[in-house]
This record gives structure tokens, C-alpha cells and sequence, in this order.
């Protein structure tokens, strides 16, 4: 046949493109588009699989058992330091809305006491205490060894929940650390490669010529 050959001509609008889909694991499959680059990126994201589990549970395991050691040593060194007391109030505290509610029973509200501080000397400090208790009612406050108001040691419970908080921080941290490793690797190697497409392309493209 003689004749021009017609341009390429875009599908009918009732016939969309079939969609592409993605081949699982194409980087592990031989193939002649698969670059160098292609198998680096792989092997790198399976190092990051296999190494940051094993490493964000060794850095859970290490800050858990830091924390713990530091607040029990933290809680003993309070235990040892501290002093529960008997102070006496030097105001009325106001009354809550709802007297005798579960709301009331829970609430305290900040009140001046006055007490004996551990080293001598009558001492006045600002806590929380019950609504609703006249001036001069006896309220337990911890102090330490010097006359200052301060909370209670810590207990078993803000020990464990204190520590199971940097353990799971620390876990997270190396989980995103490896995670944004394999983010600027994978933008490195994706650099280079349009980077090697435009020097190929830039070689090619002079040997193309328009169809006359």
C-alpha cells in the first residue's frame, strides 16, 4: 500500500484506557527495564525491614530498663527525703455545688495551710484540699526535709506507666527514623535515575527526526 501513514489517533471516549497495575515485587524480577538502581532500592528496603524491628525492639528494651532504674531510684530517693505531715487549715475552703457527689469527693481545691516543717520552724504553703472544710481542720500535705510543699512519691504505677512511655517513644523513634531513611533513599536513587533518563535522552533525541 502507497500512501501517508495517518497520525496516531487517541481511543474513543467509550473505550477508556485499561487501568495499570502494579506488579508486586517487580524489583526482585528480571526484567530489561530494571535498572541497577531498581535492585539497590530493594535491597535496601529489605535490609530496613529486617534490621529496624530488631532495633526498634532493642532500643524499647534499653529505654524501658533505663527509665525503671532512674524513677525507682527517683521514687527511693523521695521516699527518703520526704515527710507526710499533718498541717492545718488557715482559711474556709468553699464549698463544692453538689456536696456529697461522687464530683465532690474528687474535687480539691487550692487552700493555705500552716504546719511544722521536718527541720523546725512553723512553716505556710498553698495545696489542694476537700471543698467544704472549715479553718484549723487537719490535712495530711508531704514536705520536704527543708519545709517545702511537694507531691508524694511517686508510686509503682507512675513508676511502670513513666517507663512503658519512653519505652514505646523510643520504639517509635527508630520505627520513623528507618522509615525516613528509606524516604531519602528512595528520592536519591529516583534523583538519579531521571537524572540518567534526561543524559540518555539528551543523546537520543538528535537522531530522532519527524515522520514526513
Amino acid at each position: 500500500m502507497s500512501g501517508d501513514i495517518p497520525p496516531a489517533q487517541p481511543p474513543p471516549a467509550d473505550q477508556p484506557c485499561p487501568p495499570v497495575r502494579p506488579v508486586p515485587f517487580w524489583r526482585w524480577r528480571r526484567n530489561p527495564l530494571r535498572r541497577r538502581t531498581d535492585r539497590l532500592e530493594a535491597r535496601i528496603a529489605l535490609a530496613l525491614a529486617l534490621l529496624v524491628p530488631l532495633l526498634a525492639g532493642a532500643a524499647l528494651f534499653l529505654a524501658g530498663d533505663t527509665a525503671q532504674r532512674h524513677y525507682r531510684a527517683t521514687a527511693e530517693r523521695e521516699e527518703h527525703t520526704r515527710r507526710h505531715i499533718t498541717a492545718v487549715l488557715v482559711h474556709d475552703t468553699p464549698g463544692h455545688p453538689e456536696p456529697g457527689s461522687d464530683e465532690a469527693r474528687h474535687s480539691r481545691y487550692p487552700a493555705e495551710v500552716r504546719f511544722t516543717a521536718p527541720s523546725g520552724g512553723v512553716r505556710t504553703g498553698t495545696t489542694d484540699v476537700l471543698p467544704g472544710l472549715p479553718a484549723d481542720s487537719p490535712v495530711r500535705v508531704w514536705v520536704t526535709t527543708d519545709g517545702t510543699l511537694t507531691e508524694p512519691p511517686m508510686t509503682a504505677d507512675e513508676i511502670r506507666s513513666r517507663t512503658a512511655g519512653w519505652a514505646l517513644l523510643a520504639f517509635l523513634a527508630v520505627a520513623l527514623a528507618g522509615y525516613a531513611v528509606h524516604v531519602v533513599v528512595a528520592r536519591a536513587l529516583r534523583r538519579r535515575n531521571l537524572a540518567a533518563w534526561d543524559a540518555r535522552w539528551a543523546e537520543t533525541a538528535p537522531r530522532w527526526t519527524p515522520y514526513r
